[in-house]
């Protein structure tokens, strides 16, 4: 492997663990956040940009020449070739909420391609690493997408989001339903994403998420042997896209799924 990506996949799984105990110690006073909203289902609090502000200090300690792109404070290039894509707490409605369902999740995308991943769940003390190449883990074992037969076999993960058209969301679950499937949201895309990389879920699908929100996710499934839609690293970092990913027996139907209801 690459030491220089060696060299950043270690920092980066430590530093997801950091983080993710850092915001855990506001989850655990959530009455004393303060909360905005952004629009429709999508809130901020004084926690997502303490702990992204934590991220993005340590990493430029650590890599100074780095590029990083947040959720909260947007993008500072770098020159390294290498840029990190975090979101500080993916599921923030659950966080505020008192919901443990929430993660901290970095990923780090060199040459148009995310080359580590890693995402952490303080709530259930988990942590999902990848390398490209290298496989994925969970706690340092590794992981497997879902060896199943059919969309009846197992549950789906489904996201939307302000950005959502409604009537995409009922086509695509209605169609599931037909097909004898169930699906599943817990409102952190990212965490599904990593369900999916362990076999807990059979797929994915969402009509669009910003890059923050699904790179690492995609590489943990990738590198436990899942399918995901070819996309350019750079252009989610743009403007974001559809992400269709899913154990591989599955994931022709569900591309055909999410054209027909997404488009």
């Amino acid at each position: 492997m690459d030491n220089q990506v060696q060299v950043r996949s270690d920092f980066a799984n430590s530093l997801a663990r950091k983080a993710g105990v850092f915001g855990a110690r506001y989850f655990a006073s959530i009455s004393d956040l303060a909360i905005e909203r952004k629009g429709a289902q999508d809130l901020v609090s004084n926690a997502d940009r303490d702990v992204e502000t934590f991220i993005r200090t340590a990493l430029a300690q650590a890599f100074p020449q780095d590029g990083i792109v947040g959720e909260e404070y947007g993008n500072a290039p770098g020159t390294s070739g290498f840029t990190w894509v975090i979101d500080p707490i993916d599921g923030t409605a659950n966080f505020v909420s008192g919901i443990p369902q929430w993660c901290t999740i970095l990923a780090c995308v060199r040459d148009d391609r995310t080359q580590i991943a890693a995402i952490y769940e303080p709530g259930a003390d988990e942590l999902y690493t990848a390398v490209r190449g290298r496989g994925a883990l969970l706690n340092g074992k590794p992981i497997r997408v879902a060896a199943t037969d059919g969309l009846n076999d197992g549950s789906l993960g489904v996201g939307m989001n302000g950005r959502t058209e409604v009537g995409a969301i009922v086509r695509f679950i209605g169609d599931l339903a037909m097909r004898g499937g169930i699906f599943f949201r817990n409102a952190s895309g990212g965490l599904m994403l990593s369900y999916v990389a362990a076999g807990r879920l059979i797929g994915y699908a969402e009509p669009h998420m910003n890059a923050w929100d699904c790179l690492a996710g995609q590489l943990l499934i990738e590198e436990a042997g899942g399918c995901v839609e070819t996309q350019s690293a750079q252009a989610m970092l743009e403007r974001g896209g559809r992400v269709v990913a899913s154990a591989p027996a599955i994931f022709d139907e569900l591309v055909n799924m999410a054209d027909r209801a997404f488009g």
